[in-house]
């Protein structure tokens, strides 16, 4: 089939980006402050952590459907806006991130979904004091034929080598791996939406390498929880999922987690890279398409005085 910028070439798609006609990165840049102030104006949101970990996630589902088997999936198509994909059970709670970026799109109605969600995930990071992302424009709305069946998100309670292999399927090397589970710093679990409780930091809403700290040094007990899931707890109140704990209990995955634990600008660098290429996976780009560095809401504002 053809549809958009999708095709399907002896069952391997392409995804060729065609970035929103006539924008710029002034464009994108009012959209990156448009989400900015609305963290800043509706920071009550879940007992006060804010919107900025819930558009991370939104950010890391609609990409996470990805598949390099026969390049399906991912971010391109913005799929996400679909009920088939978004009611997938391992997605509840995300309709609160959709539901925040619709007046968004409101205002900013040429950008495509798929630039909206991963956008607004670059946003929330850097917004919480992350590292800089660079971004692309170009993915492009595609129809309801191209929704991913679901099955492709990962499980939570998955061992180590669970772990390695989910993501085999997007290409990420095990430093990879380890880069991008740090982002769970951020926001907490909800028992209603995940059948798993609580946050794994004190601080959920600010962007540190806190996550590899805790992993190391917390003492974790193996515990069930009110739905019946069993999860790790430490004494002053984080949890961990086993997904999370298995890179404590994997040799080559702990290399990594030591590593990040002690050098914040290293795992910086390396989350930088593999968000990059989870929210890009699939996409074919042309030396065209620039890649875009946005200023914090800050930084716009100091520029403004």
């Amino acid at each position: 089939f053809k549809s958009a910028g999708t095709l399907l070439l002896s069952t391997v798609v392409v995804h060729s980006a065609k970035m929103e006609e006539g924008r710029d990165f002034k464009d994108f840049q009012n959209v990156y402050n448009a989400i900015a102030k609305k963290m800043r104006e509706e920071s009550d949101y879940d007992d006060k952590i804010g919107y900025g970990p819930v558009l991370v996630r939104l950010a890391w589902h609609s990409s996470g459907t990805y598949d390099k088997a026969n390049n399906s999936g991912g971010s391109y198509g913005g799929t996400f806006r679909f009920k088939k994909e978004s009611s997938d059970p391992l997605s509840k709670g995300l309709e609160n991130a959709t539901g925040f970026l619709a007046s968004i799109r409101e205002e900013f109605p040429w950008i495509s979904h798929g630039d909206l969600y991963t956008l607004g995930g670059v946003t929330a990071i850097q917004e919480l004091h992350g590292p800089k992302i660079p971004w692309r424009p170009g993915r492009v709305d595609t129809g309801k034929e191209t929704v991913p069946d679901n099955g492709r998100l990962p499980v939570p309670t998955g061992n180590a080598k669970y772990v390695r292999n989910y993501y085999k399927r997007f290409g990420f090397s095990d430093q990879e791996v380890v880069a991008l589970l740090g982002a769970h710093i951020l926001g907490k679990t909800h028992l209603k939406n995940s059948g798993f409780e609580g946050p794994w930091d004190d601080d959920q809403n600010v962007f540190t390498n806190d996550f590899y700290v805790n992993l190391l040094k917390e003492n974790w007990k193996f515990e069930e929880n009110d739905a019946g899931n069993m999860q790790y707890n430490s004494a002053k109140g984080d949890m961990m999922l086993p997904t999370d704990f298995a890179l404590r209990q994997d040799p080559k995955f702990l290399e990594y987690v030591k590593k990040y634990a002690t050098d914040q600008q290293a795992w910086f660098e390396d989350f930088k890279n593999v968000f990059i290429k989870l929210v890009e996976n699939g996409i074919t780009y042309d030396n065209s398409t620039p890649r875009f560095v946005f200023k914090t809401l800050q930084e716009e504002e100091k520029r403004g005085k």
